[in-house]
């Protein structure tokens, strides 16, 4: 399924005076931001030129094929594999960094003024504003789960929010993750649906189907049951009140249609640990008969889902399937995320876990043969203040390893101790990430860190580089 073609991105001399105005008043406090050390410029120069014109987003937008990349998790990566994907149609826009509110978008699309395409991360709460402005030829709907509940709220009101978004852009391909319940009751209305199953390991946030009824799990994947007790049956079959009605939001479905449909992709011959390859293999299976290999550069099973969802978006956007899984097969790093740094003997690997599913899958990406390991937890605005979470993670995980050395550090890293402590894991307390990594052994180190506490720490390893490249 491919979507419409469309011309080229409108020139910055083609924009209204005042939107070319903004670009260029945006443009220049990204530039100063930058000169002064203040950041990369990712958000300001968007706020700077929505205050000119807010017209601007729109305008910069039109005639380009866009991709919206969105969910809890994965978002970074998927929109970087997406951009890698599309790119051998040419330039592509993007904002890679994590600059995913309307700003860190409109500062992508100024910086790429002419690229055809675009792939675009947005954060969940912003994907209707954001898509009204640039019509995205494709959404990438990757998964749902709690996640910064004070600032986000029930995880019941994103799935209305990215319902709403597609909703509202009907000629838009939908590439959703059909093992994840809420995600599918998302794009459940899509004309244009591609269904990816890219698979769901948490599923504590998805008990109630947000169309009425209770989520449940058969031989054929998941499915809502209705009525009074929600029994279901043995089958794997939904049942439905009197009269076959579906429950919840006037949904005029039979409820028995609720369950998890059958993949356009899907993924076989899956091999987590190959030998003498840096990240998991995979082949990929796709309509019409296509079936490529998937042999990625980043850990775990949830890449190979992202990666799945990026080659169907690609694929949509007229791109060979071959091409883009060996496109998605290159990304090794996403905004430091993955990335490997030696620090006086300490080779240190830095992954991201931010919520109770971001930890849940992290752990697994943790090297078994690695027997030190560094635990941080900031509570600032961008991680969420409210860290209650911490106790529906099972950290139990992280002490399957005989010997292993675990320090907990982070603004918050009395929290996750007493956590750890509470899961039988006896931990070191410190500081600072880099308080921790000198308290260790030199060799290999595995670092999980949520999202302040990595992008300080990142900041300090640049510095570190810096320096070094100076001398």
């Amino acid at each position: 399924m491919t979507s419409s073609e469309s011309g080229a991105s409108r020139a910055p001399a083609t924009m209204p005076l005042r939107s070319r105005l903004a670009v260029a008043a945006g443009r220049t406090a990204a530039a100063a931001s930058r000169a002064l050390g203040r950041g990369s410029g990712g958000m300001i120069g968007g706020e700077v030129a929505m205050k000119v014109s807010p017209a601007v987003l729109a305008d910069l937008a039109q005639g380009r094929r866009c991709v919206i990349v969105s969910g809890t998790n994965g978002k970074s990566t998927t929109t970087r594999m997406v951009r890698t994907a599309l790119g051998a149609a040419g330039q592509v826009a993007s904002n890679t960094n994590g600059d995913n509110l309307p700003s860190g978008v409109l500062t992508a699309l100024m910086a790429h003024p002419h690229a055809r395409m675009a792939s675009l991360e947005v954060d969940e709460m912003h994907v209707p504003i954001v898509a009204a402005d640039v019509r995205p030829a494709v959404f990438v709907l990757l998964n749902l789960s709690r996640d910064q509940l004070d600032r986000v709220g029930e995880i019941g009101s994103v799935e209305k929010r990215l319902r709403r978004a597609v909703t509202e852009n009907p000629g838009s391909v939908v590439v959703a993750n059909c093992d994840d319940p809420l995600i599918a009751s998302a794009a459940w209305d899509a004309p244009g649906v591609v269904w990816v199953a890219a698979g769901a390991s948490w599923g504590q946030d998805s008990v109630a189907f947000p169309r009425g009824g209770q989520v449940a799990q058969g031989p054929d994947g998941w499915f809502v049951r209705h009525g009074h007790g929600a029994s279901g049956t043995e089958e794997g079959g939904a049942t439905t009140d009197e009269g076959g009605a579906g429950v919840g939001d006037g949904d005029p479905r039979p409820a028995a249609t609720h369950r998890r449909p059958e993949p356009h992709w899907w993924l076989e011959d899956v091999n987590l640990t190959p030998q003498g390859a840096p990240g998991p293999t995979a082949t990929l299976r796709g309509p019409d008969g296509v079936s490529v290999p998937l042999a990625l550069s980043l850990p775990g099973r949830v890449n190979l889902g992202n990666a799945a969802q990026a080659v169907a978006a690609a694929v949509a956007l007229g791109i060979d399937p071959a091409d883009a899984a060996r496109a998605v097969g290159t990304v090794s790093e996403v905004a430091g995320r993955y990335s490997v740094h030696d620090v006086e003997g300490r080779k240190a690997r830095i992954m991201l876990a931010k919520n109770p599913a971001g930890w849940q899958e992290a752990m697994t990406m943790l090297d078994p043969a690695v027997s030190q390991v560094v635990v941080g937890v900031n509570g600032q605005v961008p991680d969420g203040t409210d860290l209650s979470w911490l106790w529906d993670v099972d950290f139990e995980l992280l002490g399957g390893v005989p010997g292993r050395r675990i320090v907990a550090c982070g603004e918050r890293g009395a929290d996750l101790a007493v956590r750890l402590e509470y899961a039988g894991i006896h931990c070191d307390l410190v500081d600072l990430p880099m308080d921790a990594l000198a308290a260790l052994e030199p060799g290999k180190v595995e670092m999980l860190l949520n999202y302040t506490s990595l992008r300080d720490f990142k900041k300090i390893l640049d510095q570190r580089q810096a320096k070094e490249d100076r001398r």
